[in-house]
């Protein structure tokens, strides 16, 4: 070697360094890419990224291949660098080389590198794939050798051994990186793409309508009450029962009595021809798997039952739907049907509306765990039935009783002044 000049040992040492941040690039960037973004791109049909996701299936061989020639680039680079100093300074420089070298190698092939893949992992990557996939191919036997030695000291230290990381994501997780997208996806869709994931904490019985408040025809009543009842009716399926509601015939469907509304031919007859048997569901289904039965049974509306096999209450596919898009109003404490919005600043509120639907609409951060409807709320926080004009504080919001009647609460009188000005994207 003291034939060849001192600038072409320079230029290869040069080499050796550029060799080695590249190998170090790589690494750092095939482990930082987005493994979800990658399979993307590969559904895309993105060449380096069909090259990278291969690599990256096994994960050891990478790895293996890597470090394997990272550090033989290293350890090459060492001696020479000694030797070109003992060239230029004789012992002096063949002892100063090594430290020199450190610093060079850690900060032009180590850290500058790694730093830059770590933040552009794609654009390190998907052309080093190019580079490493002929490599593995050709040193696949030497790398298999260093993974068999290093895989079996892994078994003997007990480290469970596998091809792939495991990029499945929890819903806790998915949940996350749905918050984290920002401005890639819009506050609102982020809104609609949590609620669905959340649906399975929610049951039947945290949004139906209770038992109480069921808008149903008694078959019972005389022909006058049920005609002026489908005339003001707001829904347009309405349960039929006869005498009482745990005597339910079915659902029927005004859009089907229109025409022999019209003409006044339509008679108690008539309206029984047309019910649908009745659909009955456990009041604990989670929304999730209750949304899936809609759909497989075709249906819009159930009853809820519990485990007695009495009703206790109704819930449809809107309501469903409105726990992942929110309220069908773009004001929804001002247009909620249990909620009125006073002159003076004041809400009054029907006391029978869920938790679940107050917290929406009036960002009140209410319990979730204990009782579904207001009313049930403040019996449980009174441990009594309060009298009209009894004031409490109830989730570090003052309520005033406006009205009760019998042994529930009903309704309510809350300043919304006391009201935060930011959404709860808990609720």
């Amino acid at each position: 070697m003291d034939a060849i000049p001192v600038g072409s040992l320079l230029g290869l040492l040069f080499i050796l360094v550029i060799l080695s941040g590249f190998f170090s690039s790589a690494e750092t960037a095939l482990m930082a890419l987005n493994r979800y973004r990658l399979r993307h791109l590969v559904e895309k049909g993105h060449r380096g990224a069909t090259r990278a996701d291969q690599l990256l299936q096994q994960p050891d061989r990478l790895i293996g291949l890597i470090l394997l020639f990272n550090n033989a680039v290293n350890l090459s680079a060492a001696p020479l660098a000694s030797f070109i100093g003992f060239r230029l300074y004789g012992q002096a420089g063949a002892f100063a080389a090594t430290p020199i070298l450190i610093i060079i190698i850690l900060i032009f092939a180590e850290v500058a590198p790694k730093t830059f893949a770590a933040l552009h992992p794609e654009r390190i990557a998907f052309p080093a794939a190019y580079v490493l996939t002929p490599l593995l191919k050709v040193f696949s036997i030497l790398v298999q050798l260093v993974n068999l030695v290093s895989n079996g000291l892994l078994r003997l230290m007990g480290a469970p051994r596998g091809k792939t990381l495991d990029n499945t994501l929890s819903q806790d997780e998915l949940r996350t990186v749905v918050r984290e997208a920002g401005g890639m996806i819009p506050d609102a869709h982020q809104d609609m793409l949590i609620s669905i994931l959340d649906l399975e904490k929610v049951t039947v019985e945290d949004i139906m309508i209770p038992r109480n408040e069921i808008n149903a025809i008694d078959l019972d009543d005389d022909w006058e009450g049920i005609l002026e009842q489908l005339i003001n009716s707001q829904h347009t399926r309405l349960p039929i029962f006869q005498g009482t509601l745990d005597k339910v015939i079915g659902f029927t469907h005004l859009r089907k009595l229109l025409k022999s509304f019209a003409d006044g031919s339509l008679t108690k007859e008539h309206l029984t021809s047309n019910i649908r048997a009745p659909y009955f569901i456990p009041e604990n289904t989670p929304l999730n798997k209750q949304l899936l039965n809609f759909q497989k049974e075709k249906r819009r509306t159930a009853l809820a039952v519990d485990e007695y096999g009495d009703i206790q209450g109704l819930v449809t596919m809107e309501d469903i739907l409105e726990e992942i898009v929110g309220e069908f109003t773009t004001d929804p404490a001002a247009m909620h049907q249990d909620i009125f919005p006073q002159e003076d600043g004041n809400y009054l509120i029907n006391a029978s509306i869920t938790v679940r639907e107050l917290r929406r609409a009036l960002n009140w951060k209410l319990p979730l765990d204990g009782p579904k409807t207001l009313n049930g709320l403040i019996l449980e926080h009174m441990e009594d039935i309060p009298k009209t004009g009894t004031s409490l504080l109830l989730a570090g919001r003052p309520v005033e009783i406006m009205q009760t009647q019998q042994n529930s609460v009903k309704t309510i009188k809350l300043d919304q002044r006391h009201l935060p000005a930011k959404p709860d994207t808990a609720a």
